[in-house]
């Protein structure tokens, strides 16, 4: 990856504030041309500094009430990406990580309720071959979601 300067900086401070601002005014706000914007923020995305974009929808609006993050304990630690390739099936799991500690991998899940999730953990997470254990760790609030820092 080649270094980010002041100016690529500078215009992820802020596209990361306001995903949806016109590449004009960001090019108005750095004092450079629209292009010149496109180009870095193109080369931002191949170099897989920016990786993504869009809208964030509040799943609690769609009927999702329960945000549970489950703990996962594998048979064996090789196993982790065959078990990641079956849980990318699974539409509610939507971040898996590989972890040290009592956990080999923790995924956050959302479901609609108490029967959903008893699904989604019998039927298809606790059914995956090499998936050993679980532990569901309930989150009861959400208090903030936040980029890092651009310094």
């Amino acid at each position: 990856m080649e270094k980010i300067d002041e100016l690529d900086k500078k215009i992820l401070r802020i596209i990361t504030q306001n995903a949806r601002i016109p590449f004009k005014e960001v090019a108005d706000v750095c004092g450079v041309s629209r292009a010149a914007i496109h180009q870095r923020v193109q080369k931002l995305y191949e170099e897989n500094v920016v990786t993504g974009s869009g809208y964030q929808v509040s799943p609690r609006e769609l009927g999702y009430n329960l945000c549970v993050f489950v703990g996962i304990m594998l048979e064996k630690g090789n196993m982790y990406e065959s078990v990641c390739n079956e849980l990318e099936k699974i539409p509610e799991v939507v971040n898996a990580f590989y972890t040290l500690g009592k956990y080999s991998m923790m995924v956050k899940v959302y479901a609609k309720n108490d029967a959903h999730l008893l699904r989604i953990l019998n039927g298809h997470i606790q059914s995956i071959p090499g998936v050993a254990n679980t532990e569901t760790l309930t989150a009861l609030d959400e208090r903030f979601n936040r980029q890092l820092p651009i310094e």
